[in-house]
């Protein structure tokens, strides 16, 4: 499963990045987790399974589900406190829902 979190610099997301990855592993998933600025989805629209939006940039929410529709993408927001407490695991679990 591939993964996108946007973010606003790519950057602030990373250790969420680290801990999903972890998690995704102690469920053996095959998972490819990584973080971008939001201004670069046109770059990965297509190859993503899910795209999660860290809590600075959510009010793109809207506007990132019209772009991904067409592909299929499944879009959500992190939860605020999962992000804040950096809880990879709770993180994985919500993307396990969105591609049911």
């Amino acid at each position: 499963m591939r993964i996108l979190l946007l973010c606003s610099a790519g950057m602030s997301t990373s250790i969420l990045v680290k801990k999903m990855q972890e998690a995704a592993q102690k469920k053996s998933m095959d998972a490819k987790i990584w973080a971008a600025p939001a201004s670069q989805l046109h770059d990965f629209i297509n190859e993503v399974d899910v795209i999660l939006l860290g809590p600075q940039v959510r009010y793109l929410l809207s506007d990132i589900q019209k772009q991904a529709e067409p592909y299929g993408v499944p879009v959500d927001t992190v939860n605020p406190m999962h992000y804040g407490t950096v809880n990879g695991e709770a993180v994985i679990e919500h993307v396990l829902t969105l591609k049911k």
